[in-house]
């Protein structure tokens, strides 16, 4: 099991394939600190801008919000020292409609172009049961299977069984998951479980608060001590390829 920055060392060059903005910090902020800071090549792809991640469709409309929230990523990846970002260019909330043929085969161009050891994308339940997230999943996997890059891991975001018990009463009361959701798996199926140092969490947190579009409210009704240590984990389990 990978639990410090040294195991991180032995992923190599990542690749994380996520669905919105902020999905990349939330799930793995603190390991691609921790990879870059080793020297580790980390490359982020993102499918959508997020446009529709508001309750405030008046001042924040789908154009003004993407904007805001391309310039909102740049600054978090900057705090995290990632500089290789793509964007797949796809409509929030509609990448279950997307053609699966056409996403597969640009995924497949990143990963191949830049010769990832490791992909880091949702399990087939998407996490948080997001439509987005679950498309995303599946995009990323397949993209893995054609290539067939032979030593190339997939590691999929999970929930351990102890930190979901842990944050079960704030993740409901904030309706981060969708019902049925998380899907929890045994702590000894995890193949990542990073508890993050004080400075590696104070620049994942530096790095959510830049997308403030999403995360203000959170911070400010939280405080930090609590923030921080709600996003001071983070959990993986590893696809077996078929």
């Amino acid at each position: 099991m990978i639990t410090t920055a040294v195991d991180i060392a032995e992923l190599g060059t990542i690749v994380g394939i996520w669905a919105h903005p902020d999905d990349e910090a939330y799930l793995s902020g603190g390991l691609m600190a921790m990879a870059r800071d080793n020297g580790s090549r980390v490359v982020c792809v993102t499918a959508t801008r997020g446009e529709l991640g508001t309750p405030d469709s008046h001042t924040w409309p789908p154009h003004r919000l993407a904007e805001e929230r391309t310039r909102e990523l740049a600054d978090c990846l900057a705090i995290l020292g990632v500089p290789e970002h793509h964007w797949l260019g796809y409509q929030d909330g509609q990448c279950a409609s997307v053609d699966d043929g056409e996403a597969i085969a640009l995924l497949c161009d990143v990963i191949d172009g830049v010769g990832a050891d490791t992909v880091l994308s949702f399990g087939p339940d998407g996490f948080t049961g997001h439509p987005d997230h679950q498309a995303v999943a599946g995009w990323a996997a397949a993209a893995v299977d054609r290539l067939g890059r032979r030593g190339t891991r997939l590691l999929q975001v999970a929930a351990g069984q102890r930190r979901n018990e842990r944050w079960r009463d704030l993740n409901e009361s904030l309706g981060v998951f969708n019902p049925g959701y998380p899907i929890t798996v045994p702590d000894d199926r995890l193949a990542v479980h990073l508890v993050l140092d004080p400075e590696t969490v104070g620049r994942k947190v530096r790095a959510l608060a830049a997308q403030q579009t999403q995360t203000a409210g959170l911070l400010a009704g939280l405080g930090l001590d609590a923030y921080t240590a709600w996003v001071g984990e983070e959990e993986y389990v590893e696809r077996q390829r078929r």
